[in-house]
């Protein structure tokens, strides 16, 4: 007689609003403010519903493992230090980064409504999470955003042997009238971290010229490889670089420098961040008028012909936003082995999971 297989798990769906409010649950229940839980989670359900599962609603047992370790505070004192009327720098007291980020999108677009344009640096936060909320929380309110994010090193950098710099990410936000804002984010490595550990869970080799061992050597055996290698080789490494000296550097607390500096505090986990917020009525015309003219370009790019094997043309951020709005109705799906872990803590933490069901794929 041979044991009956265990069935396959199965993916459910959980709807936005609910997954949303469980999130917040954990995180106050891990020690957040009622009012940063609800933040956190936003963002963290924002990139659910796009399909950045990375940045997603797994990130809730690592934002708990960070408030209980004291990597990241609970109750931070947020604090806004100004020079000049266009820019601020937002001290996070070790904030989530959720919470010190959109502060830094809100400040910034109050500052930009006045004078046209602002930029905001954000110090000593604790992960930033999906950069591309900001910037999109920036131009929900007709503006256009640009965010910039610099954190520990994690990344090869050309001619390094060994980590050197870290997968810094950027994003560009540009509203838009009938047409989904344009989004661009990414990093600046070739593939993500997460993926490697995919990989190597899978068992399933690595893009060439994407991760590497700890010396540096490049592989594509998940499991030798440690480190993703920056995009384009040089050109990824001095992207790297320079949001660094944007961030960091900019906001006077370095990153880099401390990190390699032989000095344990340099490797206590921390990330710094630079918004901007530009608004386009400031350049002469109306931002009703630069929408449309942004609903323009972006028709006329998509009006090309298609290439071969191409199924469409589409603009950063189109499809996620589609996928957004699909998943908003139907429910955004969770990986059985992540809604386990969420449900696990929050049977620790006394929280009511919401109500799934299975995914019809």
């Amino acid at each position: 007689m041979t044991d009956t297989p265990a069935p396959a798990p199965v993916e459910i769906r959980v709807p936005a609003d609910d997954l949303r409010a469980f999130a917040a649950a954990l995180l106050e229940q891990g020690g957040l403010g009622p009012a940063h839980a609800r933040t956190t989670a936003d963002v963290f359900v924002w990139a659910a519903l796009r399909g950045v599962d990375s940045h997603g609603i797994a990130r809730v047992p690592a934002y708990l493992d960070l408030l209980a370790k004291g990597i990241a505070n609970p109750a931070p004192g947020l604090r806004v230090e100004s020079a000049t009327p266009a820019t601020a720098v937002i001290d996070a007291d070790r904030a989530p980064g959720p919470v010190a980020l959109s502060a830094a999108a809100d400040e910034a677009v109050e500052r930009a409504r006045a004078f046209g344009v602002a930029s905001v640096g954000v110090r000593r936060t604790v992960h930033t999470g999906a950069i591309g909320y900001y910037v999109s929380r920036i131009a929900e309110r007709g503006l256009v955003g640009l965010g910039f994010v610099a954190g520990m090193p994690n990344m090869g950098y050309t001619g390094v042997k060994g980590a050197a710099v870290a997968t810094s990410p950027l994003a560009v936000a540009v509203p838009a009238a009938d047409r989904a804002p344009l989004l661009l984010d990414m990093a600046t490595a070739t593939i993500a971290l997460g993926r490697i550990r995919q990989a190597k869970a899978n068992g399933t080799p690595l893009p060439e010229n994407a991760a590497a061992t700890a010396d540096g050597t490049p592989t594509t055996d998940p499991g030798k490889a440690v480190m993703p290698l920056p995009l384009g080789g040089a050109k990824g490494s001095g992207m790297s670089l320079a949001f660094e000296l944007l961030t960091s550097v900019l906001v006077g607390a370095p990153i880099l420098s401390s990190f390699h500096s032989g000095d344990p505090a340099g490797r206590e986990h921390r990330q710094n961040a630079l918004l901007v917020a530009v608004d386009p009525a400031a350049f002469g015309g109306s931002a009703a008028g630069f929408a449309e003219a942004v609903d323009d370009t972006l028709g006329t790019l998509k009006g090309l012909p298609v290439a071969d094997g191409a199924d469409g043309v589409y603009y950063p951020g189109e499809r996620s936003a589609a996928l957004a709005a699909e998943r908003g109705a139907r429910g955004v799906p969770v990986a059985p082995k992540v809604w386990g872990e969420l449900t696990r803590r929050a049977a620790g933490l006394g929280v009511t999971p919401p109500d799934a069901v299975p995914s019809p794929g």
